[in-house]
C-alpha cells in the first residue's frame, strides 16, 4: 500500500510539472503581430533619428514615416483579432494539460499494474537467497514429483524389439542376482522411456554390486531419477549427485545436473559457476557440454553475468565412441543365444553401417570386432578384422588394438 501511495504522488508530481511546462510555454508565446508592431515603432523612431543626422532628406523621411505608420496600423488590427479570440486558445490548453496528466497517471498505473508485481514483497538478496535454501528444504520428493507427471503416451516401437525387451524382463526377474542383466534391463527400459522401471533396474545393479562400484553408475542412478520426473531434481537425486562428487569431482553429468538443481532453486548465480567450469574442464561435444552450452546463456542472464561463450578442450578419441560397448556385450552374453543375438544384432548392425559410411576410431573397429565375435558371425569379424586392418596399417599404436580385438574374438592366437 505504501508503494502504491509514493508512486501516486511521484506521477502527479511529473504530471502537474508536465501540466505547467505545457501552459507556461502557451501564455509566453508572443503573438507575430506583436513582434511585428515592436520592430515597427522602432523604425518609426529611428526615421527621426536619421533625419536629425542628416542621414536622409525631409521627403524620404515622409515617405518612410507613412509607409511604417501604414504596416503599424496592419499589425494592430491583426493583434487585436488575435486577442479577441485567445480565450478559446486558452482554455484549450488547460484542457491539454489536464488530460495529458491524467493520461500519465493512469498510463503509470496501468502499466504497472499489468507488467509488475502488485502486492509481491520487497526481496533483498538475503531474503531470496533464504527462501531458495527454505524451497531447497522443503521441494517434493522423487515420489511426489513422479505423482504429479501427467500420464504419457506410449513411443512407438517396433513389435519385435518390444517383445526382446519383454523376454529381457522375464530373465532379469528370474536371475535378480545377476548385475549385468540388471545393467541391461535398466538401459532398454530408459529406451522404452519407462524411466522408473529403469532407475529401479539400475538401483538393483548398484544394490547387487554392493562396493565394486564406479561414480558413473550413481551418476547414471540418478540422471535415469531426473528423468523419471521430467527434468527436476529431487532430495533423492541430489544425494546421488553428491555422492558421485565426492568420488569424481569432475563427474560431467552429475555437475550439469547440479547446476540445473541450482537454478531450479532459484540460485542461477551458484549454476553458472558450476557450469562455467564444467565446460573448461571438457570434453568438447559431451552429451553434458552440449547440455549446458544450450542454457547457460540464459542462466548466466538471471545471475547477471556478462558472458560470452568459451571453447571448451576437445574430446578424447575414447570420449566418442558409439555402438555396444564391453558390459552390454558381456550382459547380452549372459541370456540365451537367441536372446543374445536379437539384442546385440540391432546394435552391431547401426556401428557396422557407421564405419562403413563414415569410418571410425581404431577402439570402435575393435568393438565391432568384439561383438560379432559374441555373436559367432567368425566369417563377417574376419573380414571386418581385415578391413580395419588395412585402414590402420600406418599406425602401429592402433593397430595393435585392432589386434587384440580379434585376438580377443578367437580370429587369431
Amino acid at each position: 500500500m505504501v508503494f502504491w501511495i509514493l508512486i501516486s504522488f511521484v506521477t502527479l508530481a511529473l504530471s502537474a510539472l508536465l501540466a505547467l511546462v505545457l501552459l507556461r510555454a502557451h501564455s509566453s508565446t508572443e503573438p507575430p503581430a506583436a513582434y511585428d508592431l515592436r520592430v515597427y515603432r522602432q523604425q518609426l523612431s529611428d526615421v527621426d533619428k536619421d533625419l536629425a543626422r542628416g542621414v536622409i532628406n525631409t521627403s524620404d523621411a515622409s515617405r518612410i514615416r507613412t509607409e511604417v505608420s501604414r504596416r503599424i496600423l496592419a499589425a494592430d488590427a491583426q493583434l487585436q483579432n488575435q486577442s479577441s479570440g485567445n480565450s478559446q486558445p486558452q482554455g484549450l490548453s488547460r484542457a491539454t494539460a489536464l488530460l495529458t496528466a491524467v493520461l500519465v497517471l493512469g498510463g503509470t498505473l496501468g502499466l504497472y499494474a499489468y507488467l509488475g508485481a502488485p502486492g509481491y514483497p520487497d526481496m533483498s538478496l538475503p531474503s531470496r537467497i533464504a527462501a531458495a535454501n527454505d524451497y531447497a528444504e522443503t521441494r517434493p520428493s522423487q515420489a511426489e514429483s513422479e505423482a504429479r507427471l501427467p500420464a504419457k503416451a506410449a513411443p512407438e516401437v517396433e513389435p519385435d524389439y518390444l517383445k526382446l525387451v519383454e523376454q529381457l524382463r522375464q530373465t532379469a526377474g528370474d536371475r535378480p542376482n545377476d548385475a549385468q542383466g540388471q545393467a541391461l534391463l535398466a538401459q532398454h527400459e530408459a529406451n522404452l522411456g519407462n524411466f522408473q522401471a529403469a532407475y529401479q533396474a539400475k538401483q538393483n545393479y548398484i544394490d547387487i554390486m554392493s562396493g565394486d562400484l564406479e561414480a558413473r553408475d550413481y551418476s547414471e542412478l540418478a540422471e535415469l531419477m531426473i528423468m523419471a520426473t521430467g527434468g527436476y531434481v529431487s532430495p533423492e537425486a541430489e544425494e546421488l549427485l553428491l555422492g558421485t562428487l565426492s568420488l569424481d569431482p569432475q563427474n560431467g553429468p552429475a555437475r550439469y545436473y547440479l547446476g540445473l538443481m541450482q537454478g531450479q532453486h532459484n540460485r542461477p548465480d551458484i549454476a553458472f559457476r558450476i557450469w562455467s567450469d564444467t565446460l573448461r574442464l571438457g570434453p568438447a561435444g559431451a552429451p553434458w557440454i552440449q547440455g549446458i552450452e544450450a542454457q547457460i546463456v540464459e542462466m548466466a542472464h538471471r545471475a547477471g553475468v556478462d558472458y560470452s561463450p568459451i571453447t571448451p578442450p576437445a574430446a578424447p578419441a575414447s570420449a566418442t565412441l558409439s555402438g555396444p560397448s564391453q558390459e552390454d556385450t558381456q550382459a547380452a552374453a549372459e541370456l540365451t543365444a537367441a536372446e543374445r543375438q536379437d539384442m546385440v544384432r540391432g546394435m552391431v548392425a547401426r556401428l557396422s553401417d557407421r564405419l562403413a559410411t563414415e569410418g571410425g576410431s581404431a577402439e570402435e573397429w575393435a568393438q565391432l570386432i568384439g561383438a560379432l565375435g559374441v555373436l559367432g558371425e567368425e566369417d563377417r569379424a574376419a573380414a571386418i578384422y581385415s578391413e580395419a586392418k588395412t585402414r590402420f596399417a600406418t599406425a602401429p599404436t592402433e593397430l595393435a588394438k585392432i589386434d587384440a580385438a580379434a585376438t580377443k574374438a578367437g580370429l587369431t592366437q
